[in-house]
């Protein structure tokens, strides 16, 4: 059985990972894509918003959600945009001559406007993973730091965890507003940390695969979240890859020492 350190650093992703917000996800998505492509702000067609649940593994930053939601409504099929969604993403934006930068403003503006008018119905659209809350509580009583390195803008989520009665110091939480990849976030920690042992849990494939190019981050243990925005596929190559660990919510709730080795017995079940 492999002997691996526990961490003193548990970097862990936000969305997909802690927590799920599909409901409020489609609801702004589909507001800024009425807002960007001046369309009359009805009931959304019937079944898109199914559509985009299904397809939210394919969004990396949430200025991409509205461009789900117009690919979709012009014509694409769910088939295409699983398979080439960064080939589509940049013809949808070509065509409506709109930029990433529109996007996102559309996005998070309208996320503000909702926080402002009704911050508890903006937080009831959202869901914690079962058990997560309960082992961030453990976190914080114990002698691992807790970091929180996400694409979402920092300030949602201390107010989403503000909600569940954690409290992070600032530096603790890397948002998008850090204006970073994640793979040079974790580089930034272990320099600041270099005796730190890391664990990073991440629910996106390719930004686990991006973070194993770079050899000054080998030692950092990568863990793919099977219950985040995953595809059956890419947990299938997860399973095969000889440094990502996968990583179940049965297995969250057990001792962290059992992570690394639970997923290892599954890779050998399965071979």
């Amino acid at each position: 059985m492999m002997t691996i350190s526990l961490p003193t650093i548990l970097a862990l992703d936000f969305d997909g990972v802690i927590c799920d917000g599909l409901v409020e996800y489609f609801q702004t998505a589909w507001h800024a894509y009425c807002q960007v492509w001046n369309v009359d702000e009805s009931t959304p067609p019937a079944g898109l918003a199914e559509a985009f649940y299904r397809l939210r593994p394919v969004v990396e930053t949430g200025w991409e959600m509205p461009l789900v939601l117009r690919a979709l409504v012009t014509g694409v099929t769910e088939a295409e945009i699983l398979q080439d969604w960064p080939t589509i993403a940049q013809a949808e934006i070509a065509a409506s001559h709109c930029q990433p930068r529109d996007l996102a403003l559309a996005v998070d503006g309208y996320r503000d406007q909702w926080i402002a008018r009704d911050l508890q119905h903006w937080l009831d659209q959202h869901r914690f993973y079962p058990g997560i809350v309960e082992r961030l509580h453990h976190l914080l009583t114990s002698p691992v730091q807790l970091l929180i390195i996400t694409t979402k803008e920092g300030r949602f989520v201390r107010e989403l965890l503000h909600q569940q009665s954690i409290t992070l110091e600032d530096d603790r939480i890397i948002g998008k507003e850090y204006q970073r990849p994640k793979h040079e976030s974790l580089r930034q920690v272990l320099t600041a940390n270099p005796q730190a042992v890391i664990w990073f849990v991440e629910d996106r494939l390719k930004t686990l695969l991006n973070i194993k190019q770079y050899p000054d981050l080998d030692a950092v243990q990568l863990f793919l979240a099977d219950w985040g925005y995953n595809t059956a596929a890419e947990r299938e190559l997860a399973q095969r890859d000889d440094r990502i660990h996968l990583l179940s919510l049965a297995t969250v709730a057990q001792d962290m020492g059992m992570w690394p080795h639970l997923s290892e017995e599954s890779k050998e079940r399965d071979s």
